[in-house]
């Protein structure tokens, strides 16, 4: 080939490849036209991304089908997959970490399915959080076909759409969106006791920028590590049980309670199973043990080991006598099922309370199903899912205040009310079948 060939073959590669980059640029710039058009707020944190610096355009993420305004459909709703192309480490640890089982968790219980769809598949109420995790095929095509096409998130749940943002993820703020309220109340909790105070002190200028002031992150998410969970879990027991006989009777009862032992044999049940798979319990005393040192460690940055040693043991305590009042609460109404008193709910796994249904009331208002859930039932999911949570949760986030007044105090109330309630009922029924 002689040099005349050479430089047309180099001259006619290169307008290739600029047309090439010409229509991608133009196809971009159409995104962009359209979008600041229909979705201006997205267009505007794209632009203000490292996305957008880095030339991470909408069709990396997006794909090229969608073209129009008739071809949506087509538009890829990308996933941690996508993320995890770029961001393979993040990706890894969030796939072994308790944010990634929070869609498998949710679905797992069973008061989810008593819910309205717009509170969990709509992304309000509990699916407003629990959308993070990978999905399967399956599930991600149950959501479309109830025409549900925006939980494929979970990166974007603390690095928000379209920005991204390292330092929005590191605000405690990002947590404060799921870690609040009724069975949750983390962000509370934190807020109101003295590593929060310090934090907002510090980030309004009242302290030194050395001075140390702890988030969420810097103790749940170790050196920016996304394989995050607890020692004790969601749920607040774990196996295995203690040498205490009575703290491993009550938990075995609280256990029951949550139908992962079957009450008349003691027997683990498929709840058990769904239990494991979504890691809201520590199974072993080595898998509970490891989150307890990784804790400690957190504790030492700023504390004595000692210290931090002696405050988590407290939290521990708290919890075997937090389980006491729940255990006796507990008894009291499964004596109430086994003696004919209540009626077993038809969706109820056996003839005893059962606290994942939460406060499900059977259906809408006025709903005269004999079959719906109790009130004194009410009054013990309230006790476990709200009161004793904030009970052992307060003491490990330091919150005197929430440990005694929403917690604590809260759950020998709940005691009081379940007794009077069940003293009643037991007269009414004696009452009514003497007529």
């Amino acid at each position: 080939m002689n040099k005349g060939m050479i430089c047309s073959v180099v001259v006619l590669s290169a307008s290739i490849c600029l047309s090439g980059i010409a229509m991608a640029k133009a196809a971009e710039e159409a995104c962009i036209t359209c979008h600041e058009k229909i979705g201006p707020g997205q267009v505007a944190d794209w632009r203000v991304s490292k996305h957008a610096g880095a030339d991470v355009t909408c069709s990396v993420c997006h794909g090229e089908a969608h073209t129009s305004a008739t071809d949506a459909a087509k538009a890829v709703l990308p996933d941690e997959h996508k993320c995890g192309e770029c961001h393979e480490q993040q990706f890894t640890q969030f796939s072994k970490g308790k944010h990634n089982f929070g869609w498998t968790s949710l679905n797992a219980i069973p008061a989810t399915h008593l819910a309205p769809d717009e509170l969990i598949e709509g992304g309000r109420g509990c699916g407003g959080c629990h959308n993070m995790g990978i999905k399967t095929e399956a599930q991600k095509k149950e959501l479309r076909d109830k025409g549900y096409r925006f939980q494929n998130n979970s990166c974007d749940e603390c690095h928000t759409r379209h920005s991204f943002s390292k330092k929005e993820a590191l605000d405690p703020r990002a947590c404060q969106q799921c870690h609040m309220g009724y069975d949750h109340p983390q962000w509370e909790m934190w807020s109101s006791a003295k590593h929060g105070t310090r934090w907002f002190a510090k980030d309004s200028g009242n302290l030194p920028e050395g001075a140390q002031a702890p988030k969420c992150q810097d103790c749940h998410m170790q050196n920016g590590n996304h394989e995050n969970r607890t020692a004790w879990g969601f749920l607040g027991v774990r196996l295995p049980l203690p040498e205490d006989k009575q703290w491993a009777a009550d938990r075995v009862t609280i256990l029951k309670a949550l139908g992962v032992l079957n009450p008349e044999t003691g027997a683990t049940t498929p709840v058990f199973e769904a239990v494991k798979a979504v890691d809201m319990v520590r199974l072993t005393q080595e898998a509970w043990q490891t989150e307890r040192d990784k804790m400690i460690k957190t504790c030492a940055r700023c504390h004595a080991e000692s210290y931090g040693r002696t405050q988590l043991e407290m939290g521990d305590a708290m919890m075997q006598k937090a389980d006491r009042l729940m255990a006796e609460a507990i008894e009291t109404v499964a004596a109430l099922y086994k003696d004919g008193i209540i009626k077993k709910p038809a969706d109820y796994p056996f003839n005893y309370p059962f606290l994942l249904t939460f406060m499900h009331t059977g259906g809408a208002e006025g709903n005269k199903d004999p079959n719906r859930l109790s009130y004194i039932d009410q009054v013990l999911c309230q006790m476990y899912m709200k009161h004793r949570m904030r009970t052992y949760q307060a003491f490990f986030h330091v919150n005197p205040d929430y440990a005694y007044w929403y917690g604590w105090e809260e759950m020998t109330k709940d005691l009081g009310e379940i007794k009077e309630l069940a003293g009643t009922m037991r007269a009414i029924h004696a009452k009514t079948t003497h007529k």
